[in-house]
């Protein structure tokens, strides 16, 4: 305190040291500044930027370089103007004698003079006056527009601290070292956060693990950086902006309905909001302090948003079959909204996903291939690598950067018994299928047997989220009837275990093989047990905080060979109307209906609906009327039911056979491929 004494003048001065002290960063403005005070290289500089980015800081420091160089300063706060000009001129009265500098803060504020300001007030001044502009908004068009302003204009969007300059910042604020990386990731560099959560360490020595373990910074952030909201549709868009991606206006007609186009335009207008070429998106904080407070203050409504935003790009996913492109940005937008899930956001690289692709093959990739494999994981890996480079080309994909340099490739095969050769990693993940239920005809086995990525030391990796962004694609547009999924990766359980749980994958032990001297673990799911829309479901709840439950491990005896499965049809025909046998029928426990709230009632609905095909039948006596005497509305006897029919016991019979035939058929189809798949009759 002696120290700060005998620095001497004012308490404003002592404040105006203290600001100076803390801060950093903007060099690069405040030396255009003084270039400009120097050289009169332009007239007006026009900095903007979000609320809390620093502005004020900035513009304060830049009244000091303005005093240090010989000019007189002339500082105006908007917040305390009417804007009108007499009101400004008033606020901007320049010193007695000497050359000046004006510095306007807030000028937002001053929206309905700056036509005036530009016309009439700037050309008014001495030649030799630099103006300083600092608001949320960007210069209006007509300031771009008049080809005068173009030599004397300099236009500065102001940013988030850069990462040297945010620790600079926390080691003068004297916040522990230890701390620097973790209040970096949450501010992204924001000074208003930035502040906020330095008062926070100074009180409670600690930092929160999000923004939303912290409701009063939450709270003070939503003051300064969002504008008053005009109505309820225009938060709800805004909530969208904040968890998506990219907002579009097709994703606000899509969640919002009517009325999506003048929701549109209003986010495009907020100081905080950004548009690239696939939509708008937020400043990293104000996407974080929404979606904090969103999660805070109404848990069932960001639940719900999730879903919706969820659902909405699995189905562009689905739609978009045929569009690499699409597809790759619609799973980039579902990747996205697990963002701050503990678990998987530790595994995703999502900055710059944009510019990378996984592509299929070009001339000359298969040597690439077979290069990045023997440099990183052998000769012998590179064997079998080239083995299936000759017969699933197709399932080979390579990474490459926005420059189309590769930096990655994975293969996902089919595996069939008889390609397996002498491949030790698809022969040991065979041998996992076999034992644990066996692919029934039609269905394919498809796995994940080569991964390679030259930059396994930068985790999580572009090759890793490349990998699992294409995996996704496969899992929610791939057709046919699927059996298992394989995944092969290097041997470190710790690290791989925690991600592919969540994804319910088990852990094989006894698929683990080694090549070339390095050791594979391999994970495992089987489609049959949990399928696709039902893991949908449950990967969306675990982003929204649901436990992650140990995987769902394959249960053979769920899988029924064909045979197998026309013998339970055959007995369930039987008991339709015997609730208590039927409740013993391995089909209530197959892919068909176990999802259903009351399998049984599905399984009894599911007949019906499969004897109903049987209405088309041409012939006179159709199956459809030997079914519905003999299992539906059925007889006391079959002997009865034949003579109800009209029809010799043998011929009835004959029919009877037919129709259990197709019945089943019918079933067995819906079983291997979902219902969703157009049956033939």
């Amino acid at each position: 305190m002696e120290g700060a004494v005998a620095e001497g003048g004012t308490v404003g001065d002592r404040l105006r040291r203290a600001r100076r002290r803390r801060f950093v960063g903007r060099a690069g403005e405040i030396e255009l500044l003084r270039g400009a005070l120097a050289d009169g290289t332009f007239a007006v500089l026009f900095l903007h930027g979000p609320g809390g980015v620093g502005k004020s800081a900035l513009l304060a420091e830049m009244a000091e370089a303005v005093r240090g160089s010989g000019v007189a300063p002339v500082l105006v706060d908007a917040r305390t103007v009417t804007p009108d000009p007499a009101a400004f001129r008033r606020a901007v009265e320049p010193p007695a004698g000497g050359r000046y500098a004006v510095l306007i803060d807030t000028y937002e504020m001053l929206a309905p003079l700056d036509d005036w300001i530009r016309e009439r007030f700037v050309p008014g001044l001495p030649a030799d006056t630099v103006v300083v502009i600092a608001g949320r908004d960007p210069p209006s068009p007509r300031w771009i527009a008049d080809a005068g302003w173009h030599e004397l204009l300099r236009v500065v969007s102001v940013r988030n601290l850069s990462p040297s300059d945010t620790r600079e910042y926390l080691r003068v604020e004297g916040v522990p070292e230890e701390l620097h990386e973790r209040v970096l990731e949450l501010t992204h560099g924001h000074p208003l956060t930035l502040s906020l959560l330095v008062d926070m360490v100074a009180r409670r020595q600690d930092v929160p693990g999000a923004l939303g373990g912290a409701p009063d910074i939450v709270r003070a952030l939503l003051a300064r950086l969002v504008d008053q909201v005009p109505g309820p549709r225009h938060r709800e868009a805004l909530q969208i902006c904040a968890h998506a991606r990219f907002t579009t206006e097709e994703l606000l007609r899509a969640m919002l309905g009517d009325g999506a186009a003048a929701l549109f335009g209003w986010l495009r207008a907020q100081s905080f909001v950004e548009e690239r070429e696939y939509g708008l998106f937020p400043h990293d904080v104000v996407r974080d302090i929404l979606d904090a407070d969103l999660r805070w203050r109404d848990p069932g409504g960001y639940a719900a948003l999730h879903r919706s935003l969820r659902a909405h790009f699995v189905a562009r996913v689905r739609r978009a079959a045929e569009d690499d492109g699409v597809r790759h940005q619609a799973l980039a937008d579902v990747m996205f909204l697990a963002r701050g899930h503990p678990v998987v956001s530790g595994y995703w690289r999502l900055t710059g996903l944009d510019r990378l692709s996984a592509g299929g093959l070009r001339p000359g990739d298969a040597e690439t291939v077979l290069a990045m494999t023997r440099e990183l994981q052998g000769e012998e890996q590179a064997a079998y690598a080239a083995y299936w480079l000759e017969r699933q080309p197709g399932g080979f994909g390579i990474f490459r950067d926005g420059a189309g340099e590769p930096f990655g490739y994975a293969a996902y095969l089919e595996l069939r018994e008889a390609d397996l050769g002498d491949d030790p990693g698809a022969r040991a993940m065979w041998g996992h299928v076999l034992r644990h239920g066996p692919p029934r005809p039609g269905e394919t086995v498809l796995a994940w047997r080569f991964f390679a990525d030259t930059e396994p030391d930068a985790r999580p990796t572009r090759s890793e989220t490349m990998i699992r962004l294409w995996h996704g694609q496969e899992i929610i547009a791939r057709g046919g009837a699927r059996a298992w999924d394989l995944v092969c990766v290097p041997s470190d359980r710790d690290y791989w275990d925690p991600l592919l749980s969540f994804f319910d994958f088990h852990h094989a032990p006894e698929a683990a093989f080694r090549v070339g001297g390095l050791p594979y673990e391999v994970y495992a799911h089987d489609w049959r047990v949990l399928g696709v829309d039902d893991w949908l479901a449950l990967t969306a709840e675990r982003e929204l905080g649901a436990p992650v439950t140990p995987p769902t491990a394959a249960a053979p005896e769920l899988v029924l060979s064909q045979p197998e499965f026309a013998q339970a049809v055959r007995a369930a025909l039987r008991d339709l109307r015997s609730p208590g046998r039927l409740a013993g029928n391995p089909l209530l426990r197959s892919r068909l209906v176990r999802a259903a709230d009351d399998p049984a009632a599905e399984l009894r609905r599911l007949v019906e609906e499969a004897a109903g095909t049987l209405r088309d039948d041409p012939r006179e006596e159709s199956p459809y009327r030997v079914a519905d005497r003999t299992f539906l509305r059925p007889a006391p006897t079959q002997e009865r039911a034949a003579e109800m029919l009209g029809l010799p016991f043998s011929t009835y019979r004959r029919h009877r056979d037919r129709a259990v035939e197709r019945i089943a058929a019918w079933l067995w189809e819906r079983e291997l491929y979902g219902s969703g798949h157009q049956m033939d009759t």
